[in-house]
This record gives C-alpha cells, sequence and structure tokens, in this order.
C-alpha cells in the first residue's frame, strides 16, 4: 500500500485539537494497515519524526430510518506521537 492509501483523513475535533499542543495527531487510516507501515506514511507524507503509534478500531453504528436499518462501516483511527519539536500544520496561518 502506498502512503496516501494508508492515511485518508485528519481527525480534526476539539479533543484532537487539544493533543495537537501534546504533538499528538489523530488520523483515520485503512482498516489493514499496521502501525509500523502508518509511521512510515506519516513520516513519508509530512516529513516528521515519529516516536509512537496508537490504534484503535471504531465499530460503525447501526442506523435506522423508518424500517430500513443499515450500518456505518467501520473505521480505523490512529493517534500518533510525534517527537518534540515536530509539527504538522493542517491549517494556514495558525
Amino acid at each position: 500500500m502506498e502512503a496516501r492509501e494508508i492515511i485518508r483523513r485528519p481527525i480534526v475535533t476539539e479533543k484532537t485539537t487539544k493533543l495537537m499542543e501534546e504533538s499528538k495527531y489523530c488520523f483515520v487510516v485503512d482498516l489493514r494497515a499496521n502501525k509500523h507501515q502508518i509511521k512510515l506514511a506519516i513520516e513519508e507524507i509530512f516529513k516528521v519524526k515519529v516516536l509512537s503509534v496508537n490504534t484503535l478500531r471504531v465499530l460503525g453504528k447501526w442506523k435506522r430510518q423508518g424500517r430500513t436499518e443499515g450500518k456505518r462501516p467501520d473505521w480505523k483511527k490512529a493517534i500518533v506521537t510525534l517527537a518534540p519539536g515536530s509539527r504538522i500544520q493542517f491549517f494556514e496561518g495558525v
């Protein structure tokens, strides 16, 4: 898998914005990716040094609309800790 296939998108919420102050960044990643592949992909895309990667699988919720039931897809979240002094900038001017 290529780096751009592994890292889907960043997760930007109030909670993850607080984590960014501690040099921890959250990403939605491919379900099949392991921690080593995620580390290499982050280092290749953003040119930073990664100290550790924590992952968790998030199960999709069952949703209902009228009589029709469906399930949202499962996804995988990665919390990446960067070396001191490293930063990923998602927004311009911040």
